[in-house]
C-alpha cells in the first residue's frame, strides 16, 4: 500500500510555532526551494513599545480560508508543499506569531508564493491582533495589499 504523503499543514495554535519542525516539513526530494516568512512580535512600533500582542480569530473559518488561499497559490505555482501556521493568544516580544512556508522545485514560485500567502492571509482570514502597548491596548486592522498583488 502507498504512503500517504501530506503536502499541506494549517494550523492555528495558543502554542508557540516550532520553525524547525515547519522546516522540516517542507523539505522534499523534488525541492529546489524553500521560502519561509516567519513573523514576529516587535517591542517598538511607530514610537510606541509594544509590550505583546494578542491574537483571536474566528477559528473554523479562519481555516477554511487557509485552505482557500493554499488552493489560489497552487492554482499559480506549482507549490509541492506548503504550510500556514499561526499563532492565537498571548504572543509575547521576539516570538513567532506566523509562518508561512512554501516548497517549490525552483525559488522564484517560492518566493511568490510565499509573499502572496503572507500578505493575502492578513486580509482575508479572520484573525484579529490586539497590541498591548506601554500607552494601553488597542486592536489593529489587517494590512492593506500591495500595489501589485500577485496573482
Amino acid at each position: 500500500m502507498a504512503e500517504t504523503v501530506q503536502t499541506r499543514w494549517v494550523q492555528l495554535s495558543e502554542d508557540p510555532i516550532d520553525i524547525a519542525a515547519a522546516y522540516c516539513f517542507l523539505q522534499g526530494s523534488a525541492v529546489g526551494g524553500i521560502s519561509m516568512f516567519v513573523g514576529t512580535t516587535r517591542e517598538w512600533t511607530d514610537g510606541q513599545q509594544t509590550l505583546s500582542l494578542t491574537y483571536e480569530s474566528y477559528e473554523s473559518m479562519a481555516q477554511k480560508e487557509m485552505h482557500k488561499l493554499l488552493d489560489l497559490a497552487e492554482d499559480q505555482w506549482p507549490i509541492q508543499q506548503a504550510c500556514l501556521l499561526h499563532r492565537l493568544g498571548k504572543v509575547p516580544i521576539k516570538e513567532a506569531s506566523v509562518l508561512v512556508g512554501v516548497a517549490t522545485a525552483h525559488r522564484a514560485d517560492a518566493f511568490g508564493a510565499c509573499r502572496f500567502l503572507i500578505d493575502t492571509l492578513k486580509i482575508q482570514v479572520p484573525i484579529w491582533k490586539q497590541e498591548e502597548r506601554s500607552d494601553g491596548r488597542h486592536w489593529i486592522q489587517g494590512s492593506k495589499l500591495p500595489e501589485n498583488p500577485t496573482p
